[in-house]
């Protein structure tokens, strides 16, 4: 999925106030972690994500993965929290500026 920067600006000023619902601790990205990934963002469509305990390059790189497994975009990331995003197709809560 591929957000325009007004997108992301837009997802950013939302996602503030947001507490990470997901906390990947030393054990890295396991099956669980993308299992309630995927349904916290069903649940909230955006959702913010602390990654503790691994240099910055593999946080990196793990994120990208997380956000690849699930389906979902990377909106954003600063230090350990990044932002992901998936809309509902049933149930859209999120409306997004029009791209352009």
């Amino acid at each position: 999925m591929e957000l325009t920067e007004r997108q992301r600006r837009h997802l950013r000023g939302l996602a503030h106030p947001l507490k990470p619902v997901i906390l990947v601790g030393n054990a890295g990205m396991t099956d669980g972690v993308v299992a309630e990934t995927a349904r916290a963002l069903h649940d909230h469509e955006l959702i913010k994500v602390r990654w503790a305990g691994a240099d910055r390059d593999a946080r990196d790189a793990g994120l990208e993965s997380l956000a690849a497994r699930t389906g979902s975009a990377l909106v954003t990331r600063i230090g350990h929290v990044a932002v992901l995003y998936k809309p509902r197709p049933d149930l859209p809560r999120i409306v997004l500026p029009a791209a352009g």
